[in-house]
């Protein structure tokens, strides 16, 4: 034990974690030169598209005689779950900032919770190669926030790889490796899971306590299923089996279980026949953002179904649960905790399963006190109940930070205003940029507000946030008709004093992207039966009266005439499918 380090690598998004983790890699001859390819942990096509990570991804790698485990984490603040997860794994942290860019708010945030675990942070300034980078300013703000000297703050191009032996070397020296828990036997704390084709479930573990081997009868501690170990293995980060895992050591272990349930992230994992103790998992999640996923085809709903199940193996802070609706029939309400969450979640249903879906209006979770003293959680629109019998509404606050240069705080404070941003108090980092912190409704910051605050501050600020509190407001149930019918998709929660300016936009954005009908196709949004705005696409009409020639003109009002009594007839009964792009377009609220 004395040979390992565990660690892990946290920052802003950008920030080159996956690129360090790349050249680490390299520099242990890990990975041989011809299979290496950029972004080498990042397993998902979905993660090489889009230049993120979205799933944290353990390595082991070896230098100097040393064992050093090392996991790639996630920076986008939707992901921080998969951070928080990693960082129970491992004993060190490297905290990596860019040069150009400087200390921002998941930087801040994932310290935070790295110091919350008591794990050993070294300081890493990145992209010092850049012709933007500026370290003195850099090494500043990380010397302000961390109380370290100038000579325990490393320098490094992940792009090039200098001095990234010395990172390994610091990474030894400083990291202590790993404690003994007191138990006398196995204990493997979960720390992720995943669904393999193949061989069934595979679930990544830390070992506290004792060892596991091929073969060994376990237990899960919480769930109690039990089960024999299959196979256990290691990460390079492909999986390579071997005998055993060793306290210390972080690896893959595949068992015989098939219920997807029983293999929770945060159980721990201890030999069937003894009482050791579990170890203290994870806290578990609350989702921010609610949204009701449909499959097209009312057939696909047992395939929907075993797609969530797996996807919820890989994806621990994903919650879901039966509903059905009379206009989508039966599908799931899964909480999420941002809208890149669901955005990620509904593009990996559509790949990976090749589902096609349909996603209702995110919303948020309200909790409602009735007049007759009942109260209960409202996460779909349509169960709102009588306004006459609701007492009062509260819906959720988030503590958020807001890192900026100072020429662009008059823009944000005013914007953050706006949508309702109560002001809690600024801090200086230095002369140039500052944090400010507001609390602000979760429904505000729940479409488009990350955009707006990039663009308010060319693309300098960045946006940390987390949950308050609750409190009372006043909202009410929008429904929106199309050619009469109310499309429950698009039913949503709107502040009152909002309604008409809400709906207009709705119905503005559905009438560009209906296509036309051969009959007029009324949009409308109404609150309790009382319209609030409204539009009409006009109809698609045939030239009836290309046939003639000459004659009378009476034969031809005589064709129009019966054209205008047709296309009244099809407007009574007439149906409208709404195309997937519509209830995008609706999201993305302006």
């Amino acid at each position: 034990m004395e040979k390992i380090r565990n660690f892990c690598i946290i920052a802003h998004i950008d920030h080159g974690k996956s690129t360090l983790a790349d050249r680490m890699l390299e520099v242990t001859n890990t990975v041989e030169e011809r299979k290496m390819k950029h972004q080498m942990l990042d397993q998902m096509d979905l993660e090489r598209e889009r230049g993120i990570t979205i799933k944290l991804q353990p390595a082991r790698m070896d230098w100097k005689g040393y064992e050093l485990n090392l996991i790639d984490t996630p920076g986008h603040v939707d992901f921080t779950y998969e951070v928080s997860r990693s960082l129970a794994a491992v004993e060190g942290a490297i905290l990596l900032v860019d040069a150009s860019q400087g200390v921002e708010a998941q930087t801040l945030a994932n310290l935070y919770l790295a110091l919350d675990q008591n794990l050993v942070i070294i300081p890493v300034i990145n992209k010092i190669d850049l012709p933007a980078a500026d370290v003195p300013a850099t090494k500043k703000e990380l010397i302000n926030l961390l109380g370290c000297e100038e000579k325990d703050i490393f320098l490094t191009s992940a792009k090039t790889g200098q001095n990234i032996g010395d990172i390994l070397d610091a990474v030894i020296a400083k990291v202590p490796s790993p404690k003994n828990t007191n138990a006398d036997s196995l204990q493997a704390l979960i720390f992720d899971s995943v669904y393999d084709e193949f061989r069934g479930v595979v679930i990544f573990v830390r070992i506290f306590a004792g060892q596991v081997k091929k073969g060994d009868k376990i237990k899960f501690a919480f769930s109690e299923e039990e089960t024999e170990v299959l196979e256990v293995g290691f990460f390079k980060p492909q999986w390579i089996k071997s005998d055993h895992l060793n306290n210390g050591e972080i690896g893959y272990i595949i068992t015989g279980v098939k219920n997807l349930d029983k293999a929770k992230v945060g159980d721990t994992i201890i030999l069937r026949n003894t009482q050791t103790p579990a170890l203290e998992g994870y806290k578990s999640i609350k989702p921010m953002v609610y949204a009701g996923i449909f499959p097209q085809e009312g057939s696909e709903y047992q395939k929907l179904r075993d797609a969530i199940m797996k996807l919820k193996l890989n994806d621990a802070s994903l919650i879901f649960e039966p509903a059905s609706s009379q206009a989508l029939g039966f599908g799931f309400r899964c909480g999420f905790l941002g809208l890149l969450h669901l955005e990620i979640f509904q593009e990996r249903l559509r790949r990976e399963f090749n589902l096609h879906l349909i996603v209702t209006t995110p919303t948020v979770a309200y909790k409602i006190k009735m007049r007759n003293g009942e109260q209960f959680v409202l996460t779909t629109p349509s169960e709102m109940p009588d306004p006459s019998a609701i007492e009062y509404i509260e819906e959720p606050y988030m503590n958020i930070e807001v890192v900026t240069p100072t020429q662009y705080i008059g823009n944000l404070m005013s914007y953050i205003t706006e949508v309702n941003g109560l002001p809690t108090g600024n801090e200086y980092l230095d002369e140039h940029r500052l944090i400010l912190r507001y609390q602000i409704p979760l429904s505000s910051i729940l479409v488009d507000f990350y955009d707006k605050i990039k663009s308010s501050s060319a693309g300098y600020a960045s946006l940390n946030y987390d949950f308050a509190d609750y409190r009372k407001c006043d909202l009410v149930k929008m429904e929106i008709l199309v050619a009469e019918e109310v499309v429950e998709a698009l039913t949503s929660l709107v502040y009152r004093d909002s309604a008409h300016r809400v709906g207009k936009n709705i119905v503005s954005k559905l009438k560009e992207m209906i296509p036309r009908q051969q009959f007029v196709v009324k949009i409308q949004a109404t609150i309790g039966g009382k319209v609030v705005a409204g539009d009409k696409i006009s109809a698609l009409r045939k030239d009836v009266t290309a046939k003639l020639y000459g004659g009378d003109v009476t034969r031809k009002r005589k064709l129009l005439e019966k054209q205008k009594k047709g296309k009244k007839r099809m407007a009574q009964s007439g149906k409208v499918e709404i195309p997937q792009e519509a209830y995008l377009a609706v999201l993305k609220r302006d």
